[in-house]
């Protein structure tokens, strides 16, 4: 895999690190973001079986029409997601952060999907 820059690789080996530990079950899955500029996007993964069960981004057009700032439509994004994982029948999650410090958007994200009605 070719490193773009410094940051990149930097926070692919702290990925690595955290998905040592980090994995999924069936009965509990795991809650997977990515960060990017623009967008945030979350998706609560079957480890087991390598599917996506349900994924929700801030792309989306109930989101991104709205007139927030980033942080704000993260915590709607996670708020999205809860209620979909509970419609599933999903409670309880395993939070992987995807190698992104645990604040601003990716912060704002888990304490939406809280607030929504997860358990992590």
């Amino acid at each position: 895999m070719a490193i773009k820059n410094k940051k990149e690789f930097r926070r692919i080996r702290i990925k690595q690190r955290i998905r040592k530990d980090v994995k999924g079950t069936p009965d509990r899955m795991r809650l997977s973001v990515y960060r990017s500029n623009k967008q945030i996007y979350a998706q609560i993964i079957d480890d087991l079986n390598g599917k996506t069960v349900i994924a929700s981004s801030s792309a989306i057009p109930a989101i991104s029409e709205s007139k927030v700032t980033k942080s704000e439509k993260a915590k709607l994004v996670g708020k999205n997601l809860a209620e979909r994982a509970l419609e599933a029948g999903i409670t309880t999650v395993v939070f992987d952060r995807n190698g992104y410090l645990y604040h601003g958007r990716v912060k704002s994200l888990a304490e939406g999907a809280r607030e929504g009605g997860l358990i992590f």
